[in-house]
């Protein structure tokens, strides 16, 4: 276990040449691809499909896959600058990506055999397929040991029934990963991994859910009845699952930090240039000690968000445990994402309220980040017992 005491050997606080290259190719993308479209993706809830083959021909659909299996082969600190960088544009996107990446695709890329990697991994790196993940059903979110969704061996398949909701490309998915119950209620052991194509006999999408933000970003049902699945589909062994979920939701953590960490910087630049820009009593309310005051807290906060976020994905790009840092990144992040957006609001003032201006959306979407992947209080609670081992 790493401990806060560690020193932070091996970060390097400049951004690599890969890092600056990911940055700008996101930001010419995002001007010409995703600007345009925020506000209409947002109020149609439409999930732009055809924007993440786009970004699957730029190497955003499999930033940690090895190029071996088609993949763009970057390390975590990478994964996080394109993250970020698309969140501070659009965080309906940028969780589309991290969700497809750090989840589907990262729990292939970790745990698969290599026949199902080299089947799988081609597919979902180019932006060909779009991956889903599930964990959660209507009755377990943060007690996922309690689930109900089983599956029953059946000669060489397993006969699923159940389902999993608040669930990522639920709908739009070519593929899912999906973690049900085969043995007992509430043994970790007794929990399995299937991958499940799309289209297979019993595997459905139910209700698509109408959501407060992130509402490019597709959020349904998966719905199994009867749903025979063949045992080459297992990711590693039976009864592996639930652990293997544990590990992949700590990258998933540092995902969400960069989510968090766009998102947060988004509403800061918006913010900071209609500072520069509202005259109020023939001066720029920038001027006034009461916005730069609420600027200088925002960026410092920004900055904290951003150093915890690096650290954790430094420590995971050396195979370090990152089971306390990426729960202090995903925890602090996220939260300060809420509080620097509701501050760019308040600078706003009354067009802060309203759709024809950015903070607002950020607003809307930045809740998700404290609730999404484990909530706040469940970081807390993973915090807590590492501190107190």
């Amino acid at each position: 276990m790493t401990t806060m005491t560690e020193p932070a050997v091996g970060i390097n606080f400049d951004e690599s040449e890969n890092q600056k290259m990911i940055a700008q190719m996101i930001k010419d993308f995002g001007e010409l691809e995703i600007k345009p479209n925020i506000m209409k993706w947002d109020e149609s809830q439409e999930f732009p499909v055809p924007l993440f083959r786009k970004m699957g021909n730029l190497g955003l659909m499999g930033v940690l896959v090895p190029e071996e299996y088609g993949g763009s082969g970057f390390g975590y600190p990478e994964y996080v600058t394109a993250v970020s960088e698309i969140a501070r544009i659009d965080g309906s996107i940028g969780l589309s990506v991290a969700a497809h990446n750090s989840l589907c695709t990262g729990h292939i890329l970790q745990f698969a055999n290599e026949e199902q990697k080299k089947k799988y991994l081609p597919k979902l790196a180019s932006g060909q397929w779009i991956g889903a993940w599930g964990l959660t059903e209507p009755n377990t979110g943060s007690d996922a040991g309690n689930m109900r969704t089983v599956a029953v061996k059946d000669g060489d398949h397993y006969v699923i029934n159940g389902a999993k909701n608040f669930i990522t490309h639920g709908k739009s998915g070519d593929v899912a990963v999906v973690i049900v119950r085969t043995g007992e209620v509430g043994d970790s052991h007794g929990m399995t991994a299937f991958i499940i194509e799309k289209g297979t006999p019993g595997f459905s999408a139910g209700k698509k859910e109408n959501k407060l933000g992130m509402r490019a970003s597709e959020t349904a049902e998966l719905i199994f009845t009867d749903c025979r699945v063949h045992e080459s589909q297992v990711i590693g062994k039976a009864g592996d699952g639930f652990v293997q979920s544990l590990k992949v939701l700590d990258g998933g953590r540092i995902s969400i930090a960069a989510l968090s960490l766009g998102i947060a910087q988004g509403a800061f630049d918006a913010a900071l240039q209609y500072s520069k820009e509202r005259h109020q009593f023939n001066k720029p309310i920038s001027s006034f000690q009461g916005i730069s005051f609420k600027l200088a807290d925002m960026a410092t906060k920004v900055e904290a968000a951003k150093l915890l976020t690096f650290r954790a994905a430094d420590l995971k790009n050396r195979g370090k445990s990152v089971n306390l840092e990426s729960a202090m990144a995903k925890l602090y992040a996220s939260e300060i994402a809420v509080e620097v957006a509701n501050d760019a609001v308040q600078i706003f003032g009354g067009y802060g309220y309203i759709k024809d201006f950015p903070v607002e959306k950020f607003y809307r979407d930045a809740k998700l980040c404290t609730i999404g992947e484990g909530t706040s209080e469940i970081q807390k609670l993973v915090i807590s017992r590492a501190v107190l081992k």
